[in-house]
């Protein structure tokens, strides 16, 4: 079980690596605009605030591979702060922007939470 959890925690990190990559470099980029549906002249418009947006990202995948590289005792409370940490995102994201970020980064770390916990 603690194999699976790690993948989904993996996972999760990779998820976020993808937002980091999208805010903060393809933004105003075709691909960009796409995934978030904005209009060009928004997106030129808010790219510093979606840089930083992607930032924080990055820190959430830095605490997720920390905790993994940490191993399943010593990285269990790293794991669990940081999925929480992706948990509460999530959902403040669905209740001010759209609630499919409940299903694309709430849900997704909520499963890897619990079987991380469930695994130790």
């Amino acid at each position: 079980m603690s194999l699976i959890a790690d993948v989904l925690v993996a996972l999760v990190a990779l998820l976020h690596t993808y937002f980091l990559v999208l805010e903060m470099f393809l933004w105003d980029k075709p691909a960009g605009r796409r995934a978030f549906g904005l209009k060009p002249d928004f997106a030129v418009a808010t790219k510093a605030l979606a840089a930083n947006q992607g930032l924080y990202n990055g820190f959430l995948v830095a605490g997720l591979i920390w905790g993994l590289l940490l191993g399943p005792v010593a990285g269990l409370p790293i794991k669990v702060f940081f999925l929480v940490c992706v948990i509460v995102a999530g959902a403040f994201g669905a209740l001010t922007v759209s609630r499919k970020i409940l299903f694309v980064q709430a849900l997704p770390a909520a499963i890897a939470l619990g079987l991380v916990l469930g695994a130790a």
